[in-house]
């Protein structure tokens, strides 16, 4: 059987879910359609006019790459930039491009500050600045005969995950009354009567991605034919989605050390970087653009690597933290084999490729 873009999305969603990306963002598919079957996917960093080539020639209809190329909206689409010549041809070429950006970057177990800092053997991770907002608590009334089958069914459904806890949930016991008219068909008492039931609450902790998948399951198995339930937003840090990375080095290094380090793990040329601290133990990291963190990072750790800092940014590092900015192609481009990882632990049935290409448009004269 073939297998249809749709299924790729639904796997990357499984790994870095799309809600886990920032409001300013662009992710998911940007051309194409789902029901397209799969014939060859290309990977890459970006998405510009030369991958586009790369996979037609590479009989790869499919682009999976980290950027997304269209970032704002169109209102034309005449090829007066390289955004526009880049959609023109993957249009033109029936190439499908999906982008899968800042929910890689926010998703800590796998994503893309945790690949960087297993390259870097950081250890203890915890996100730098975890996010808000991406928990639901879902509650529902159920007969105490039926409490465990349900709970059982919800934490099948990928209810109760708490960090690196599963089948989390609290239940507590009270009397329920309800009274169904001639048209109800109740589970239980009869029609036209008032009905006591025992009956147990059960509160879940439910990921607000899996929110209609913990609905669904929860209507199809309450035995009642009206099911009680309540959904609230919480404001709790998520413990395993945030901006950012921290970790510790397995041994203290001195300030040239690590930055000699960081130099041959990452493969990178230059590395701009403040005075900072002459010892360092405890790292944060953020792939890309990571300037936000700055103040976050200078609490938390001795040493930031992060991309495209300015002048003024430097300043913020108050000589209490060593800054280093080492490029933001250099900071992301091993996006390109976990992009690749993810699906190949999926699919088997059609060509992975790794672009030939470097998509960097910055060059150093050294």
């Amino acid at each position: 059987m073939k297998t249809k873009i749709l299924d790729l999305l639904n796997a990357l969603n499984e790994f870095a879910p799309l809600s886990y990306q920032e409001s300013y963002d662009n992710s998911g598919l940007l051309t194409g359609n789902l029901n397209w079957d799969v014939e060859g996917v290309l990977f890459s960093l970006d998405c510009v006019e030369s991958i586009v080539e790369e996979a037609k020639e590479k009989k790869c209809n499919v682009v999976i790459c980290h950027h997304p190329i269209i970032f704002k909206g169109l209102k034309s689409i005449t090829g007066k930039n390289y955004v526009e010549r880049t959609i023109i041809k993957a249009i033109k070429y029936d190439i499908a491009i999906i982008a899968w950006h800042t929910n890689l970057d926010n998703t800590l177990i796998g994503g893309v500050n945790r690949r960087w800092a297993e390259l870097l053997d950081l250890k203890n991770l915890n996100s730098l600045k975890p996010k808000h907002t991406l928990l639901n608590k879902l509650v529902t009334y159920v007969p105490l005969d039926n409490k465990e089958s349900l709970r059982n069914a919800m934490f099948a459904a990928g209810c109760g995950q708490i960090g690196e806890y599963s089948e989390c949930s609290f239940a507590s016991l009270g009397e329920g009354t309800f009274k169904g008219s001639e048209l109800a068909n109740p589970a239980l008492g009869e029609k036209g009567k008032r009905t006591n039931v025992q009956e147990a609450r059960i509160e879940f902790l439910v990921e607000q991605h899996l929110v209609n998948q913990a609905v669904n399951c929860l209507k199809a198995n309450h035995p009642y034919e009206e099911v009680a339930y309540e959904l609230y937003s919480l404001e709790n840090e998520h413990p395993l989605v945030g901006s950012g990375i921290v970790g510790e080095l397995k041994n203290e290094m001195s300030k040239m050390e690590f930055l000699e380090w960081v130099k041959q793990k990452m493969g990178v040329e230059v590395i701009k970087h403040t005075k900072g601290r002459d010892k360092i133990k405890t790292v944060a990291l953020c792939g890309g653009s990571g300037s936000f963190l700055i103040n976050v990072a200078r609490k938390k750790a001795d040493a930031y690597i992060t991309a495209d800092i300015k002048y003024h940014e430097f300043f913020d590092a108050e000589e209490e933290l060593l800054l280093c900015d080492i490029g933001h192609f250099e900071s992301e481009v091993h996006t390109i084999q976990l992009l690749h990882d993810v699906i190949t632990e999926k699919f088997s049935n059609f060509a992975t490729l790794l672009t030939a290409h470097s998509t960097n448009p910055v060059n150093y004269y050294i």
